[in-house]
């Protein structure tokens, strides 16, 4: 019985051995296949003929995920055309691709290069400190990480410029309406104090003619307080006015004095008639 499992221990391990071995061959037959794909991939490439390149770019990646040089330089062909998301995607698949530093570099470097274009400076600065961390002899590599920086702080001080106008225009806004708020406001008050004082300039009118009012009653009970002192001339008026149906002297003087000029006139017209020869018609002058 143990000799029976030590058989079989033994068959599947030759079998293991066996299957892994024939993985790797495959693989590396993959890989040269891959390989020469990308040579002739390089080749088109040489000759200006894009289409033929990128045909055999893609044929050699899927052939062999081994292959970075591949995805590697289809991607620097796309940022030569300025297809700057395809060319990224290429170089993100050949950085974890690579196996060694070097060629890690050479993509995160060149995805530096991607954000630069697309201005993302912040992302342009952590892949140029990925690729230094594989190369930190790379002197463009630091060039290019010392410009991602500057105008990183550019853009953020920019920003930050651009943040602080519109915070200040709307302060400004805020201000300009708490102060029309406020004008409103003191409007309605004055409104409302022009009419309280409407209401208390008539009140003043009226308060002034009922004043006027009084001092006239007042006149009045003055003048009525007045005449019982104002003595003996005052007394002999009452003692002339005449009793009910009886005329007084002065009324019977000034009665004859009209009849005396009603005469007269009379008189005058007939004399104007004698004079002129003309009928005139006498009518009372009384």
């Amino acid at each position: 019985m143990n000799k029976i499992n030590t058989v079989l221990l033994l068959l599947f391990v030759c079998l293991s051995s066996f299957a892994q071995e024939n993985d790797e061959k495959e693989k590396e037959k993959a890989l040269r296949l891959s390989t020469n794909l990308t040579w002739d991939a390089n080749k088109a490439l040489s000759e200006d003929d894009f289409i033929a390149a990128e045909v055999n770019y893609r044929k050699a990646i899927s052939k062999s995920t081994d292959n970075s040089a591949a995805p590697y330089n289809l991607g620097n062909a796309y940022y030569e055309n300025e297809t700057y998301n395809e060319a990224f995607g290429r170089f993100k698949e050949a950085g974890e691709a690579s196996t060694t530093k070097t060629d890690k570099h050479k993509a995160y470097h060149n995805m530096g290069n991607v954000f630069m274009k697309r201005k993302d400076y912040a992302k342009a600065v952590e892949a140029y400190k990925e690729a230094l961390r594989n190369d930190p002899t790379d002197e463009e590599t630091r060039y290019n990480l010392a410009l991602a920086k500057e105008l990183l702080k550019k853009d953020q001080d920019e920003n930050k410029q651009d943040q602080d106008e519109k915070d200040k225009d709307k302060d400004n806004k805020d201000e300009n309406k708490d102060q029309d708020q406020k004008d409103e406001g003191e409007n309605e008050d004055k409104k409302d104090q022009g009419e309280d004082g409407d209401k208390g300039d008539e009140g003043d009118k009226d308060k002034e003619n009922k004043d006027d009012n009084n001092e006239g009653e007042g006149d009045n009970e003055s003048d009525q307080k007045k005449k019982p002192e104002q003595g003996d001339g005052e007394n002999q008026q009452n003692q002339q006015q005449p009793k009910p149906n009886q005329l007084s002297k002065q009324q019977v003087e000034n009665l004859l004095r009209a009849m005396q000029n009603a005469e007269k006139k009379v008189q005058d017209k007939i004399d104007a008639k004698k004079v002129k020869g003309a009928k005139i018609k006498t009518e009372k002058d009384w």
